[in-house]
């Protein structure tokens, strides 16, 4: 074997030929590279097993954090269980994609994988409340439930919860039943002091009919007031049922346009009689209400008549209809004159209480009854000296 430390010499000839210097040159030189080599062994095992201690680290935090999110995992699929209220997840193409027990109760077993669109319309019954629904239950009995939708996701997701408010709505009801007979209590007295009045007059002016040698010209005036008291009379019974029943009658689709055009052509004769202006604003012409028709349009009138009542000739009454936040109508009348003080605000819809002479204290109760028997509410506004405003709020007709 040849070596090429010194060409053409043998190995022990190299060797001969290597000065001690070199040899121990070449020796430090080794030792360097050795001393070198070991250095970075142990720098690559410190490295090595550093990435080893982190890497563990990451491990149990990351085990950590798998563990936590599993336990979360449970207890929401726990709780999603035991709610009492019906949860249905809907993905971006709107089938649903997942349910709780709760609404497997309410809308049957078979529900993934059905448009829920589809089950809305088969199972629940829009009412007149904005969000609430009704539908039959197994046993038969009539549930009510308020239905809320968030969105779940970008891609469309929802989620829908179904509270049952049958027991709440029952509830609400019953303590309006008690109002009302409460407030019976007070119109007793008041309808005592109403009718007899009236009926009073009414029998005046009877009696004088029999008079013998009254002219015709006094007894056809007697009888025209004897008939103007009892009409009196039949007004004040039909506010008092009113009043009492409390509730809107069978609902329809109503279209508001049509509404307001049937409330101005009534109003406008008795508004030219007395020399004041009817104005119509319509600021949601495609709107419809879901309403008793007789019972809404007799409520208008009430806030349309006392306007009129209030208003001098020359003045002003405006009948406005604008669509408002949530789902609601406003349907405003305003007008132009005296308005009334915050201490007559405070009362204006109790019933029996009246600033008029001949009003009969119902006409703003039963209109407070009937915005309340379609969900909604009535609000009054005045500056005293520039006339009122009052505000009923109404559901609109929502698109399923």
């Amino acid at each position: 074997m040849k070596h090429s430390l010194c060409p053409g010499l043998s190995l022990s000839e190299t060797v001969k030929h290597v000065s001690p210097q070199e040899l121990e040159q070449a020796f430090s030189l080794f030792n360097e590279a050795s001393a070198q080599l070991t250095g970075a062994y142990h720098e690559l095992q410190g490295q090595v097993e550093r990435l080893t201690g982190e890497l563990a680290v990451a491990n149990g935090e990351l085990r950590r954090q798998y563990l936590e999110k599993e336990a979360l995992s449970q207890r929401l699929a726990m709780l999603l269980a035991a709610l009492p209220a019906g949860v249905v997840v809907v993905d971006g193409s709107g089938r649903i994609s997942e349910t709780n027990a709760a609404a497997k109760r309410l809308l049957g077993d078979e529900l993934a994988g059905q448009a829920w669109d589809a089950v809305l319309a088969r199972s629940l019954l829009q009412t007149a409340t904005p969000h609430e629904w009704e539908m039959t239950a197994a046993d038969g009995s009539l549930r009510r439930f308020n239905l809320s939708v968030n969105p779940l996701d970008t891609l469309g997701g929802r989620i829908v919860l179904l509270h049952d408010v049958t027991e709440a709505r029952q509830m609400e009801q019953e303590l309006q039943r008690h109002q009302r007979l409460s407030a019976m209590g007070e119109m007793a007295a008041g309808l005592a002091h109403q009718l007899r009045t009236p009926l009073a007059t009414a029998l005046l002016y009877a009696a004088n009919l029999s008079k013998p040698g009254l002219a015709e010209a006094d007894r056809a005036r007697f009888a025209d007031k004897a008939v103007a008291r009892l009409r009196h009379l039949e007004h004040l019974i039909q506010d008092m049922l009113s009043f009492v029943k409390g509730q809107a009658g069978a609902r329809d689709l109503l279209p508001l346009a049509g509404l307001l055009a049937e409330l101005a052509q009534i109003m406008e004769p008795q508004m030219l009689e007395r020399g004041v202006a009817l104005m119509v604003e319509d600021l949601c012409p495609a709107c419809v209400l879901r309403a008793d028709r007789k019972a809404l349009t007799g409520a208008l009138l009430n806030l349309l008549e006392n306007a009129l009542q209030a208003s001098d000739a020359g003045g002003r009454v405006m009948l406005r209809a604008r669509q408002a936040e949530a789902g609601m109508l406003q349907l405003s009348v305003s007008d132009s004159g005296r308005g009334f003080d915050a201490t007559v605000g405070g009362r204006l819809f109790e019933p029996f209480f009246t600033t008029r002479t001949e009003g009969t204290g119902l006409g703003l109760a039963i209109v407070r009854n009937v915005a309340e028997a379609h969900g909604g509410s009535v609000e009054a506004h005045s500056i005293p000296g520039k006339g009122s405003e009052f505000v009923l709020s109404l559901p609109l007709e929502e698109n399923k």
